[in-house]
Formats: C-alpha cells, sequence, structure tokens
C-alpha cells in the first residue's frame, strides 16, 4: 500500500514500527509466523485489489524493455525508467517466494539513477507478506528488518494482508536507485526471508 494515498505512515516510512515486533507480534517461538496474525488483521485494509487473473498474469510479465536470462535468473534493465511486479507467494508455488518475470526471486539490476516502480501483489491466501530494498542481509537475520533501513527512499512496502472475496491486495513501490552498490529485496514480515523470500537487487555504476 505504499505510494497510496491514505495508508499509515509507518506502512511507507524508515523502520518497521517497534511494537509489530513485540513479544506479542512474534509469539513466543520463532516457529510462530507473525504473519498469519498480520495478514487476519489487514485482510480488509483500504487500497488497491487484483483479481486472482492479474496477479497471475503479472507475476509472468516480462517488462519491455529488459534483458531476461531464464536459466541463470537474472533481470537487467539498462533503460532509466524500470517497471516491475512482484507476486509474493503465487498460486503454484513454491511458497514463500517471489515471482517476478516468471521467475523465482531472479536477480535484478538496474542502472544508476534509475527511477524503479515495483507493484507487490499478496497472493498468500492466509499470511501477509511486503517487500523491502535494504542494504543489509537478505536472510541472516530473523528479523532482517530490524538490522537495515530502506536503502533508498520509497523502497519499502512494510506488508499487505490477506486476500479477500474482493481481490488481492497490491501497493507500490516508487523510488530513485541512486547509489550503485548490491542490495537484496526482502519480505520484511519476521522470518520470512530466512524462508527464501530474498533475492539481490543490484545498482550498476553507468559510468
Amino acid at each position: 500500500m505504499t505510494g497510496v494515498n491514505g495508508v499509515p505512515g509507518w506502512m511507507r516510512g524508515g523502520r518497521f514500527p517497534a511494537y509489530m515486533i513485540g513479544p506479542g507480534m512474534m509469539g513466543t517461538s520463532a516457529s510462530a509466523d507473525p504473519g498469519k496474525l498480520m495478514g487476519r488483521l489487514w485482510a480488509n485494509a483500504p487500497g488497491p485489489r487484483v483479481t486472482p487473473a492479474q496477479a497471475a498474469r503479472a507475476g509472468n510479465q516480462v517488462p519491455p524493455s529488459a534483458h531476461i536470462n531464464q536459466a541463470a535468473r537474472t533481470i537487467t534493465f539498462t533503460t532509466g525508467s524500470v517497471h516491475l511486479a512482484a507476486v509474493a507467494s503465487p498460486a503454484g508455488g513454491p511458497d514463500e517466494t517471489f515471482r517476478i518475470a516468471g521467475m523465482v526471486n531472479p536477480k535484478i539490476t538496474v542502472p544508476a539513477g534509475a527511477q524503479v516502480s515495483i507493484q507487490v501483489i499478496n497472493a498468500d491466501p492466509d499470511t501477509a507478506h511486503g517487500l523491502v530494498i535494504t542494504s543489509g542481509p537478505g536472510q541472516s537475520s530473523w528479523m532482517p528488518m530490524m538490522t537495515s533501513r530502506p536503502a533508498f527512499t520509497g523502497a519499502a512496502l512494510w506488508f499487505l494482508g490477506n486476500p479477500t472475496t474482493a481481490g488481492m491486495h497490491a501497493g507500490t513501490l516508487t523510488f530513485t536507485a541512486a547509489t550503485p552498490g548490491t542490495y537484496h529485496y526482502v519480505c520484511p514480515v519476521p522470518g520470512h526471508a530466512q524462508k527464501g523470500m530474498a533475492g539481490l537487487f543490484t545498482v550498476s555504476n553507468t559510468s
């Protein structure tokens, strides 16, 4: 829901809110997935919705300006305008992954200074998911959002609730990939990056 009018500021802010990751949300053990509770609580939140058919098309859509290598699972952009769709836990699996351009957690490369737009869709029927571009480790922490802020202003969508009969929640991250380097895109819901919801996001030096 980042980039959409009327959503709470913390959903698109620089750091995941502390009260959302306290004992009440995390439960008593790391095996408890807080995304289950978060998904139910935010199932009826406002914001854009898409149908399952639209989500399936978005997850398999190859951007016209992208160079795709299916074998290496890479997406490379050389233009200054980047548009992608990332479907969280898509139908047909694998679960706890992102489907982007028909691939599972592909490596994404964009040129420095690119204007990036990523539509995120939560296709998981019973768990919240989000997407954040971070300079921190992709899978080393149970709570990766606690160790690193988003790498770029606007590069955080903390989570989307469960789908309902109204459709699947969707939101868009819009940011400038200002600084060359190697980053990660992760689901910031506690534990999800460890389970596989993570991939490399590289900003190449065009000079």
